[in-house]
């Protein structure tokens, strides 16, 4: 019988990784619009995606209108509403 390896910390790390900076907040609030842009087209319910997500209920239903304006797609525009980003930086 094989004998597990051990931990070797050296090898693993919980710290933040020097070459991948973290996430800014306008950027984990995006990657939520957009994860549930992902869930609504798996039918999944606005009170399932708010508790996945972390978010209010109401935060589910403002994105999910927008995605519904676009087609259940996101076009520039929409994006652009759906995200909050600006078009010039």
């Amino acid at each position: 019988m094989r004998r597990p390896r051990r931990w070797d910390p050296d090898v693993v790390s919980f710290k933040p990784s020097p070459v991948v900076p973290p996430l800014t907040r306008p950027q984990l609030a995006e990657a939520r619009r957009v994860r549930a842009a992902e869930l609504f087209g798996q039918g999944r319910s606005g009170a399932e995606i708010a508790r996945m997500l972390g978010v209010s209920e109401e935060s589910v239903r403002r994105w999910k209108r927008v995605w519904e304006e676009g087609g259940g797609s996101v076009d520039a525009e929409q994006q652009r509403l759906f995200t909050g980003s600006g078009g010039s930086g």
